[in-house]
């Protein structure tokens, strides 16, 4: 059956911070009632644990390195293309509002109309994250933190104004009927920093009372070498400074997922109320997740489940009720899923999608066979990193680095690496040959430098490139780049 499809997507928000996955402090009403007349997927994946990339490859359902999008300067502008041009192309309405972090409005990315769209900075992005071969010595200040506290940002006004407008949107698609299916996407900002949140959404947080993250440096936890590494180009967590600042930090962090859960219902209510509630596949996700102080770390670019795993929830016609699957799946299987609501085949010049239908994925018996993987080519990173999951375990292959191997059945927290433990060598290896089914790890780190080599020459070499594109958070529509 052809439905309409809304996919909800907020931004930055790690899987368990909802209150359907247990959360003692977020409130998620609109989202826990989503999840209950649907399925809840307790274990999806980013394909790449930074926005640009995650985009991409959710546009085109398609991996990282076979996309090309590898960093936050290299935005999705309509290749390869994805369900957007399918869909299209079958004489669909498929429209957005709010942010997609493309390479900008004129790009042909798959949709017939944009609503207040927020794209790439200027146009270029984050350059200065390109330039990564060699990654400079000299560190970077993060500025994550230059705007922390109980107020009012930009980005809370743009993410109302959003939900605002997909509700009308929504009334209005209702008013005037259209014979074929239509697809809506609405991208929110927060949780992103700015973790400046309204205070009404802090009730019920206790702020200085707050656990503070596990696995600090400060305790004894050593980091990994390739993470080290990251943390000395920027450490974020040394700008933050003091213990009362991490526990405002994560406080607001929490505040932001009650917020946008507003935004959500305020959509979800008018799909209801315009009667389209019974005819619409709804798919709500994040494009990655954040690290929320987890061993001295903030933001995203780990392969850590804190940065990798994402929440999903699918509702709507076909989808079984109140159901959690345990199945891994990624946001590639958003683009199969959604061209299976619309009855329309993926295209045939193009090699196979590698994700598959979330729809058929929840329908079926929980499959601890699935792989899961990631990527990250970015901003921060000295070279390609890698995670391949399946079952139990968890492989982290840093190119030019130690890998990282953790049982996730006795250390879900990922505090103990046994990557060079002689009785875990079977599994390692084993998940170390499905990362090499897939590509070469280091042909693979070697063409997305050469990429971002390229990018950079065009900028004018790597000293005018790390000057140029935000410091910050991508500004909205409207607000130049800061």
């Amino acid at each position: 059956m052809k439905t309409n499809v809304l996919i909800l997507l907020s931004d930055e928000q790690s899987a368990p911070v909802l209150g359907c996955a247990g959360h003692p402090w977020v409130q998620t009403p609109n989202l826990d009632a989503l999840a209950a007349r649907g399925t809840r997927f307790e274990q999806a994946l980013t394909p790449s644990p930074i926005c640009v990339p995650a985009r991409a490859a959710l546009a085109t359902g398609r991996w990282v390195h076979q996309t090309g999008h590898w960093d936050n300067a290299i935005g999705y502008d309509g290749r390869p293309p994805g369900w957007g041009h399918a869909l299209l192309a079958a004489g669909r309405r498929v429209e957005s509002i709010g942010k997609l972090h493309y390479a900008g409005a004129e790009a042909p990315t798959g949709f017939s109309a944009q609503h207040q769209a927020m794209h790439l900075a200027d146009g270029v992005g984050q350059v200065w994250g390109s330039v990564r071969d060699p990654l400079p010595r000299e560190p970077r200040p993060s500025r994550l933190f230059r705007e922390l506290g109980p107020g009012e940002s930009r980005y809370n006004r743009y993410d109302a104004a959003s939900g605002e407008l997909a509700a009308r949107w929504l009334h209005e698609r209702a008013a005037t009927p259209d014979p074929q299916p239509w697809t809506l996407f609405v991208g929110f900002v927060a949780p992103h920093f700015p973790l400046v949140v309204p205070p009404r959404y802090l009730q019920g947080i206790p702020v200085d009372d707050l656990p503070l993250p596990r696995l600090l440096p400060r305790d004894g936890h050593v980091r990994h070498p390739w993470v080290q590494r990251f943390v000395d180009f920027s450490d974020a967590d040394a700008e933050l400074g003091t213990d009362a600042r991490r526990r405002l930090a994560l406080a607001c962090y929490y505040g932001l997922v009650n917020f946008v859960d507003e935004q959500v219902g305020r959509v979800l209510h008018a799909l209801e109320a315009s009667g389209q509630a019974d005819s619409t596949l709804v798919i709500f996700s994040s494009d990655h997740g954040d690290n929320q102080g987890v061993r001295g770390l903030w933001n995203k670019s780990m392969l850590y489940r804190e940065s990798t795993e994402v929440p999903m929830i699918l509702a709507g016609p076909g989808v079984p009720q109140g159901r959690v699957c345990s199945t891994l799946v990624n946001l590639v299987d958003i683009a199969p899923t959604v061209l299976d609501a619309g009855g329309v085949a993926a295209p045939s010049d193009l090699p196979a999608l590698p994700g598959r239908s979330l729809r058929s994925i929840a329908s079926e018996p929980d499959d601890p066979s699935r792989v899961g993987f990631s990527e990250y080519h970015a901003v921060g990173s000295p070279s390609a990193a890698y995670l391949v999951r399946q079952g139990r375990w968890t492989y982290h292959h840093y190119v030019g680095f130690s890998p990282e191997l953790f049982d996730l059945a006795t250390d879900p927290g990922q505090s103990r690496d046994l990557a060079a433990d002689p009785e875990c060598s079977a599994v390692r290896d084993h998940l170390d040959g499905l990362l090499r089914a897939m590509l070469d790890p280091l042909a693979t780190d070697v063409r997305a430098k050469a990429d971002q080599a390229v990018l950079v020459a065009r900028h004018g070499g790597p000293e005018a490139a790390l000057r140029l594109g935000p410091e910050g958070a991508t500004p909205v529509p409207g607000v130049a780049a800061g």
